[in-house]
């Protein structure tokens, strides 16, 4: 009698666990739809008013200068396994 009631309360607490998990869940759910309720899109008068262009620029002028180094890198490493065969 005594397991069948340890196995009884063994059930009891999973099944609380699992009712617990399941109500963090639903709130995790829910704040997130919150959340996602409060997004707003920026119109394009105020991104531009948000946005610094001429920092803009030298970043993507940065961006450009360090991908085409790294694309020259890549080749130089590509050519030196072409030629360590040989």
């Amino acid at each position: 009698m005594t397991d069948k009631k340890i196995s009884m309360d063994d059930k009891s607490s999973a099944e609380n666990v699992e009712q617990h998990l399941g109500q963090l869940e639903k709130a995790e759910v829910t704040r997130e739809q919150l959340y996602y309720s409060q997004e707003q899109p920026f119109s394009s008068d105020e991104l531009a008013r948000l946005i610094n262009e001429e920092r803009l620029n030298k970043l993507m002028a940065q961006s450009d200068e360090f991908l085409k180094s790294l694309n020259g890198e890549i080749g130089d490493f590509d050519e030196g396994d072409i030629n360590s065969d040989r």
